[in-house]
């Protein structure tokens, strides 16, 4: 018998969620046993598993993704074109989805945080927190930068301080590349098992969304009814306005003013392998259509794509990046936090650098929220909720990161003098 996909599982548990939610009241027992609680309790393991599994993960993923960039021929000059376009286009696409997500503002109901709605962390618990991260100023920026070099590693890793180990990650993936042969190849052996091993627990723990799901979208419905679904609805609708604004206006005004090419001829060359990665999924999975459609429909030669289309499917995760935003400011407003220049600017620096290191790897939305909520200090209880609307738009935000993916190749094409690209 087929074993069905992981995502019509967290679909059904979803579903079952609701009924229960329905069906029970948050004073109801079962065998003596509260059934809010239980609920909550379930909910609550999932979290916490997710969390145990953040630092080493996000550490060997950036080590091994960074050596493996700095490998033995280097980044060179056409890895440094890409490098370049990657990080600018991520960049741009989290501030599309800042802007909408300020905009609209979906963690707002009738202008008072959703807090209630959602069934977030109660306000007496939460206060607390709140004060930590409160009143930030644009000086608030200096602190951001003095977290990307903690003195010591340990210690913030340990605080959730997510930003100063992934600037340990970042230096040490690239001075790994610049020792002897021998050990070098050492390091890397032992980077790659750990984040195998990483993977594979992640993966294990995916097994249980379900049921973590289950916990958590129960408890929420079983306390606030259904009026959770209209702030998530707002959510849903806002990251796809911001997916949409990146995707046919910030991309086109690239492919027709920096590389010269018609927008609308690109597209239409792209059409299989977008339809590929929104049905899919998966930025690696689409791969061969992608080279495939850039090579010979987009004009980009073999020895473009073949280098810099894989590096995209590894680093380069735009519409991953404008979600992790607007998941972590969805969720920042709901709990009423103060989101002030210095708090946005550190979502915005946290999203960046974790949709390089965290992106190609399972659940990887999930794990890059945790840190977000981590490192604006508010808890992640919220991220159950995310995946309410999840699939979907998982299928959109790989669909706009193979978009981009395509975009960087003719930029760099044409940058390296190639004259059969798309007039």
């Amino acid at each position: 018998m087929t074993r069905l996909a992981l995502h019509w599982q967290i679909l059904i548990a979803i579903v079952a969620a609701i009924i229960a939610g329905v069906l029970f009241d948050m004073d109801d027992r079962f065998l003596g046993i509260s059934v809010y609680a239980c609920l909550s309790f379930i909910g609550a393991l999932f979290l916490n598993a997710l969390k145990m599994v953040v630092v080493p993960l996000v550490l060997a993923s950036i080590i091994c993704a960074v050596a493996g960039l700095s490998g033995k021929n280097g980044i060179g000059r056409m890895g440094g074109k890409a490098l370049l376009f990657y990080m600018s286009s991520s960049l741009a696409a989290i501030l599309v989805g800042l802007f909408f997500v300020n905009l609209i503002a979906p963690g707002l109901s009738d202008g008072e945080p959703a807090r209630e709605l959602l069934d977030l962390t109660p306000k007496d618990a939460l206060d607390e927190k709140l004060a930590l991260v409160a009143g930030r100023d644009s000086g608030e920026i200096a602190a951001v930068i003095m977290r990307m070099v903690p003195p010591n590693i340990v210690a913030a890793a340990s605080q959730g301080q997510m930003l100063g180990l992934i600037t340990f990650g970042l230096l040490f993936g690239y001075f790994m590349t610049q020792l002897v042969q021998k050990q070098a190849d050492t390091l890397r052996t032992f980077w790659e098992a750990v984040f195998e091993t990483m993977m594979k627990m992640t993966m294990f723990i995916m097994k249980f969304a379900p049921i973590g799901v289950f916990g958590l979208i129960g408890k929420t419905v079983m306390a606030t009814g259904f009026s959770a679904l209209l702030p998530m609805l707002v959510f849903m609708l806002t990251v796809i306005a911001a997916l949409a604004v990146h995707m046919f206006i910030t991309m086109s005004l690239v492919l027709r003013f920096v590389a010269g090419v018609n927008p609308l001829r690109h597209f239409h060359a792209m059409a299989p392998a977008l339809l590929t990665a929104f049905s899919t999924a998966s930025s690696a999975g689409t791969l061969p259509l992608t080279m495939r459609c850039v090579e010979e429909k987009a004009g980009v030669s073999n020895k473009t794509a073949g280098f810099v289309l894989p590096l995209g499917a590894t680093v380069n995760m735009d519409g991953t990046a404008l979600y992790e935003c607007v998941a972590a400011m969805f969720i920042a407003q709901a709990y009423g936090l103060d989101l002030t220049l210095g708090t946005q600017f550190l979502i915005v620096m946290t999203a960046l650098l974790t949709s390089i290191g965290v992106a190609a790897i399972p659940a990887a939305s999930l794990v890059a929220i945790t840190i977000i909520l981590a490192a604006v200090g508010l808890p992640p209880e919220g991220i159950g909720l995310l995946l309410l609307t999840d699939r979907i738009l998982d299928m959109l935000r790989t669909a706009v990161n193979v978009f981009s993916d395509s975009c960087c190749a003719v930029v760099v094409a044409r940058s390296e003098g190639e004259k059969t690209l798309l007039a």
